[in-house]
């Protein structure tokens, strides 16, 4: 943060959320030696709920992935929920939750969730399918006449689906935000991004792009005359017995509940920043929410087992085109879920998130297990990316 105005950073990587980086006014603090967290063993607990940590392990597979993380990475933190089949969660830390007081990491603490968001967004998309108000195959101006018009954009030629699935090839709002760190409404998003030309022809190409997402909660809010935000919790969130996930208010900039701190480093030369404390407000339907990696591995569990869509919702959300450009080799993007090939055979299902301070990589798969591991500040670099979804795969195939 630069005097009273945050300065905005546009990463040209592969991010699995908004590429937006914002530094607010906080005081600069110096990485000292970071030390290693425990994993906490869950019993399987009754109704969803979490029981409180009743014994310490010698560091497994996912210990280990999560100190590399640390120290080889420099994270200020890393956390880990796992699940196996039967039902047992086991949590994970490593570093320091608060630079400033040395804290220690939140066991399953909040963190800014990115663009798992739209996979919230998207169920609620297809609930309103199974109920019949929406169509998956109509065209936006038939929710939102005359919104979407620009030079190659007409609401007349993208559908529903494409915008669930990045084939509509409207263009990035997240890259032309400028400098204000402020509440953003939905529709000033969307008016950025239709300043810009189309990126390809409706369904002709994929690219991931975080409009699609603000325009499919438009349609939401106006089929349902609700909040986007009230939809998620009434639909998804208390459905799926979700304790410590929320989508914040307008100006809501903090986070709740116990949570490590999230930092941003412009270069490595200069020192890390706290940018815990921010409006979310441009990610909206595409990235706002706050959520812990216990409630993800959840969502996501109730998800393919059936409990949050119909039967032929759910076969629609887990059709998939190829997205390898964004999310790696061998992934699929569906309509807000992807799915990554394991390294011990079959698929994970999942989304990921990038939010400036938190990074996260997760995946449920269809026999019950899940894994979600976060980390308090954005990943730079292929290798980056590529130990941190490593470590997934070490929680879903140890």
């Amino acid at each position: 943060m630069r005097g009273q105005k945050g300065r905005i950073l546009r990463s040209t990587s592969r991010q699995h959320g908004t590429r937006r980086q914002i530094l607010p006014a906080a005081a600069a603090v110096a990485a000292g030696v970071l030390a290693l967290g425990a994993v906490a063993l869950v019993p399987p607990a009754a109704s969803g709920s979490v029981a409180p940590a009743d014994a310490a392990a010698r560091p497994d597979a996912v210990q280990r992935a999560l100190n590399a993380l640390v120290r080889d990475d420099r994270m200020p933190a890393a956390l880990a929920s796992v699940k196996d089949r039967s039902g047992r969660v086991r949590t994970y830390t490593a570093g320091v939750g608060d630079l400033a007081t040395g804290s220690k990491v939140p066991r399953d603490g909040q963190v800014r969730i990115g663009s798992n968001t739209k996979s919230f967004t998207a169920v609620v998309v297809l609930q309103l399918v199974g109920e019949g108000k929406i169509d998956l195959d109509a065209f936006v101006d038939t929710y939102l006449p005359g919104l979407v018009r620009g030079e190659g954009i007409d609401g007349n030629r993208i559908t529903v689906r494409q915008l669930l699935q990045h084939t509509s090839g409207l263009p990035e709002y997240s890259n032309h935000l400028g400098d204000d760190v402020r509440y953003y409404a939905p529709r000033e998003l969307l008016a950025t991004a239709l300043r810009h030309p189309a990126e390809f022809v409706p369904g002709k190409s994929w690219k991931y792009s975080n409009t699609n997402y603000v325009l499919a909660g438009l349609i939401v809010q106006k089929v349902t005359g609700r909040p986007l935000a009230d939809e998620i919790d009434r639909r998804v969130v208390r459905r799926a017995g979700l304790r410590h996930t929320y989508f914040p208010a307008p100006g809501d900039a903090r986070i709740r509940e116990p949570h490590p701190h999230g930092y941003h480093q412009e270069s490595k030369e200069r020192p890390l920043r706290d940018i815990t404390e921010m409006d979310p407000s441009w990610g909206w339907a595409a990235g706002q929410m706050i959520s812990t990696s216990t409630d993800l591995n959840r969502f996501f569990g109730e998800l393919l087992s059936g409990r949050l869509l119909p039967p032929a919702q759910l076969a629609q959300m887990r059709s998939t085109v190829p997205a390898e450009a964004t999310f790696g080799p061998g992934a699929r993007y569906g309509l807000g879920l992807v799915s990554r090939p394991l390294p011990c055979g079959g698929l994970s299902w999942g989304h990921g998130g990038s939010f400036p301070g938190y990074e996260t990589r997760g995946g449920a798969t269809d026999d019950g297990r899940a894994a979600n591991v976060a980390v308090t500040m954005q990943l730079t670099g292929e290798a980056a990316r590529g130990r941190l979804e490593r470590a997934v795969d070490t929680a879903l195939c140890r």
